[in-house]
């Protein structure tokens, strides 16, 4: 699978580094700045990067060959000019610089390869039986990697792993806390992952970075204030982004949506608490009522429904509203995004779900959001992950000559 990103970028982006930098500081800030203006887009003409960074078109100049030079961008003359003055070069992001994206869930591990300019070259899948530890995950990752080589050696530059995990990560060290799907406490898994693959290993949890992935490359493209809710076989999980800024709580285990209050008089969550939004919204529970064994063909499913199965539906509906109600009142986003089976239901029932929220929720608050469906579909985790894997090469251009 070969897919370009669709292009999100900001007007204007600071270039201002902070006081007390040295020149090399400087240089790798102002590297880090274009690279990012470039990176997961189809190209950004030098006069584009000039008028974005506020740097002079000689210093964009440097920059985009010190870029060029470390293979990490390249220019191509545009296809069309305005007949004034000469064409501005396009710079393009090398897509053969590539991370390592996983993902594991409780009936499999998800490898993807991902470009610095958005491609995403592959995506391959193990399935499991059962929900796999954190040492058969990182040992199935290295497997599919080794099936990955032929497609690696036809010039491809991996410089890490991403992983997206359904589950709390620690920021600091890669440590996934909980995740209660997976039954892993305390997993050191970005260790893990380094150590069966040799490559650096960045972790965080699933929504979270699909959070990220829909607001600069999806649904949320130019929108600074978004929640993200993700459905799956693992459960449900929320990813917040705020002032343009993923909303991470003190160690990264911030926007917890699936384990929120939506019925007093629910089930006990394998949280410990009573009603929680996963155990009222579930895809299990969705498959069963519309008799489907694939969540694949949940889709077509959601087109013909029986009367129990459109029971089902508005039922969970309600509860989704209760949960999305909820963060709307305290986060005030301006739009909230629904994946995986959550779209589904948004789809089903879109009229429904946003006159529930809104009859429920401060109207100052509802007035101007939206609901809408994930745009990246299936590809938003593996998207996710290979931005949470690019960040460091981001930041600094230079590491990779290191």
């Amino acid at each position: 699978m070969t897919e370009a990103l669709p292009a999100a970028l900001p007007e204007t982006v600071p270039v201002r580094p902070p006081l007390g930098s040295n020149l090399d500081g400087v240089r790798q800030h102002n590297l880090g700045t274009v690279l990012r203006l470039v990176h997961g887009i189809p190209g950004r003409s030098r006069s584009e990067l000039t008028r974005a960074t506020g740097l002079s078109r000689s210093t964009i100049g440097a920059l985009v060959a010190e870029l060029a030079a470390m293979g990490l961008v390249s220019e191509t003359e545009p296809r069309e000019s305005t007949g004034v003055g000469r064409p501005s070069p396009v710079v393009r992001a090398n897509p053969d610089v590539v991370v390592i994206t996983v993902n594991p869930e409780v009936d499999g591990v998800t490898v993807g390869v991902v470009g610095l300019d958005g491609t995403v070259h592959r995506q391959v899948r193990h399935a499991t039986a059962t929900p796999p530890t954190a040492q058969e995950a990182a040992r199935i990752v290295a497997a599919l990697l080794d099936g990955l080589k032929a497609l690696i050696d036809t010039g491809l530059r991996v410089t890490g792993i991403g992983a997206a995990v359904p589950g709390s990560v620690r920021e600091a060290d890669g440590v996934v806390r909980l995740a209660p799907h997976l039954e892993w406490v305390d997993e050191p898994f970005a260790a893990l992952l380094e150590e069966s693959t040799g490559l650096p290993a960045v972790v965080a949890n699933d929504a979270s970075l699909g959070a990220g992935a829909e607001h600069l490359f999806g649904a949320g493209r130019g929108i600074d204030d978004l929640i993200y809710l993700n459905g799956g076989a693992g459960g449900i999980g929320g990813g917040v982004i705020t002032h343009a800024l993923p909303l991470t709580g003190s160690f990264g285990y911030a926007g917890e949506l699936g384990h929120t209050l939506v019925n007093s008089a629910g089930g006990r969550c394998h949280c410990g608490a009573i009603g929680c939004l996963e155990t009222e919204v579930s895809q299990a529970r969705l498959l069963e009522a519309l008799g489907v064994a694939d969540p694949e063909h949940l889709d077509d499913a959601m087109k013909q429904l029986d009367e129990a199965g459109r029971a089902e539906v508005e039922r969970q509906v309600r509860y989704l509203a209760i949960a999305i109600r909820n963060a709307v009142n305290i986060l005030n986003p301006r739009l909230v995004v629904l994946g995986g089976f959550l779209g589904a239901l948004h789809d089903a029932a879109p009229g429904m779900l946003e006159s529930e929220v809104r009859a429920q929720s401060l109207a100052t608050s509802a007035e101007q959001v939206d609901i809408v469906r994930s745009e990246l579909g299936a590809d938003v985790l593996t998207v996710g992950a290979g931005e949470l894997a690019f960040t460091r090469l981001i930041a600094d251009p230079t590491a990779l000559q290191r």
